[in-house]
C-alpha cells in the first residue's frame, strides 16, 4: 500500500519500548553520515537503530538560546516547522546511510527531495526535547522514502513523509 494512501497518525516506533536515555551515537557519528554543520547540524543524537525494524530514533534539544528563537515568534518563541521537517530529513539521511555501511557500500550524497502528507499537530516550545522516528518505507538505488514523526513528552507534534535522492 503506497505511503501516502495511509494514515500515519499511529506511531511508527513504539517509544515506550525504548530506553530515552540511552544515546548511541552523538554529533561526531552523525556528522559521518550527515553533511549538515553548524547550526544546521538538527540531530543532538540517535537513540535507536533497529536493523530488522527498518528504523531509527534521534532527537533535537530545543533550546530558548538556539540561534532562531529570538526571531521566531519574538516574545512566544516556537520551533519552526520547517526545521521539524530538517531534523527528520537528517535522521532519515542517518538511518539511510547508517544500512548502506552496513551493506558495504561506499558513501554517498544525498539530497532533500520532497515532502507529502506534512502535519503539524502541537507547537514545539524551547525548552523540550523533540524526540524524532523514522522509518524506511522504499529504498531504491537513487532515493529513499521514510515515514517521521516527531513527539514532545511522548505527544505526537508534527508527521511526515520524506523523500530523498542521490545527488
Amino acid at each position: 500500500m503506497p505511503l501516502h494512501s495511509r494514515s500515519m497518525h499511529a506511531a511508527i516506533v513504539d517509544l515506550a519500548r525504548l530506553d530515552l536515555t540511552r544515546v548511541i551515537a552523538g554529533p561526531s557519528q552523525i556528522g559521518e553520515a550527515c553533511m549538515q554543520r553548524g547550526r544546521m547540524a538538527l540531530l543532538d543524537g540517535i537513540l535507536h537503530f533497529d536493523e530488522a525494524g527498518m528504523s531509527s530514533v534521534g532527537f533535537k534539544d530545543v533550546r530558548s538560546t538556539d540561534w532562531w528563537a529570538p526571531d521566531h515568534i519574538p516574545g512566544r518563541p516556537l520551533f519552526p516547522g520547517a526545521l521539524m521537517c530538517e531534523a527528520a530529513a537528517q535522521l532519515s539521511t542517518y538511518d539511510f546511510m547508517t544500512r548502506r555501511r552496513k551493506q558495504g557500500l561506499p558513501p554517498i550524497f544525498v539530497g532533500f527531495g520532497g515532502m507529502e502528507n506534512v502535519r503539524f499537530r502541537a507547537t514545539v516550545v524551547p525548552d523540550c526535547r523533540l524526540v524524532l522516528a523514522c522509518k524506511v518505507h522504499r529504498i531504491r538505488e537513487k532515493l529513499f522514502t521514510y515515514a517521521t514523526q516527531g513527539f514532545v513528552e511522548k505527544k505526537l507534534v508534527f508527521e511526515a513523509e520524506i523523500l530523498g535522492v542521490v545527488v
